[in-house]
């Protein structure tokens, strides 16, 4: 059997010039000088004999050869990367990598907590955090980059056969107000008071927008009805405007439990009304699963789950900390 004709650096640096659009700034990523960068494609493109870039324009562009290769190389290099880690595994979590995937509301309130744990119990196993839209941490699932992920989204009905998907916690939506307000001298509200409230809201396009007007539509609101005069891009920036007095919101209940403990903010309860959904754990099933993955789903996610969804298995004894709803994709 004749050489293979490309190294595992030639993938990582088609990668990194796929990636970063241009040789110099793939070189600067890698640690390596430019020209070493150009040797190498010539150099692969040479053993190839085929073309693997477009040099006509301002941003490398690649042929489909060069796409086509980029494809598999990925698929290459997540496989030694695997290899890498299931070797480290042999250390009996003495060192190694987990990778966590989540989504951008969960990522920020949720995660830190559960890798703070983890890392308290496991202070030689590396953790890194993936945070990305949920069709995005999907195909990382999919793909082995990523371990395990938390979702509040739908999984692309693509993956939905390759991928594990176990129901896990209850999310809640929670109306917030700020503490002045003449409603946050109410015990409950009527629904109907939604309706002429001032709403402050995440732009309309996005993913996280979208999903919390679909919980509210399911919930009986008529999202059509909501008054919103101002949308902004984050749920920090939400929160500290609903603070200022400029509006009413709905958030995720995890992504206040400080304000609320503050005072800072006002939860409303809104007479026989609940809002939730259910985030998701997935996996998938034909990956190498590493110690580190098993250790974390096995001590830290029963702890944060709601038990009726994502009970813990027999052999761990059941969290004394109370249900904790946990938050929005």
């Amino acid at each position: 059997m004749s050489d293979l004709p490309f190294t595992l650096d030639q993938l990582r640096i088609l990668k990194a010039i796929a990636a970063e659009g241009s040789f110099k700034r793939a070189a600067d990523s890698l640690y390596v000088s430019q020209p070493a960068v150009s040797l190498q494609v010539q150099n692969l493109e040479r053993q190839l004999d085929v073309p693997l870039f477009d040099r006509g324009g301002r941003r490398a562009q690649l042929t489909e050869a060069g796409h086509m290769l980029l494809s598999y190389g990925e698929k290459i290099l997540t496989l030694c990367q695997e290899t890498c880690r299931a070797i480290k595994d042999l250390q009996n979590l003495q060192g190694g990598t987990l990778i966590v995937g989540a989504s951008q509301t969960t990522g920020t309130y949720l995660l830190p907590r559960m890798i703070g744990m983890f890392h308290d119990k496991y202070p030689e196993v590396g953790v890194q955090l993936h945070v990305h839209s949920t069709r995005r941490t999907s195909w990382s699932v999919s793909n082995g980059q990523i371990d395990l992920a938390i979702i509040g989204g739908e999984v692309p009905a693509e993956l939905q056969d390759s991928l594990e998907v176990l129901a896990y916690a209850r999310d809640e939506l929670a109306l917030i107000l700020p503490p002045q307000h003449p409603l946050a001298h109410i015990d409950l509200i009527d629904r109907e008071h939604l309706y002429g409230l001032s709403f402050i809201a995440l732009d309309s396009q996005s993913t996280i927008r979208k999903v919390i007007d679909t919980v509210l539509s399911q919930s009986g609101i008529d999202t059509r009805r909501l008054k919103v005069d101002m949308e902004l891009n984050s749920i920090e920036a939400i929160k500290n405007a609903v603070q200022a007095g400029l509006g009413a919101a709905f958030v995720s209940v995890a992504a206040i439990e400080k304000e609320l403990q503050l005072g800072h903010l006002h939860r409303s309860q809104i007479e026989n009304f609940r809002v939730e959904r259910i985030l998701k754990v997935i996996t998938n099933p034909n990956r190498y699963r590493s110690k580190a993955a098993e250790a974390f789903t096995r001590d830290i996610l029963p702890h944060f789950a709601s038990a009726d969804l994502y009970p813990p298995p027999p052999s761990v004894p059941s969290s004394p900390e109370p249900e904790m709803l946990i938050s929005l994709d």
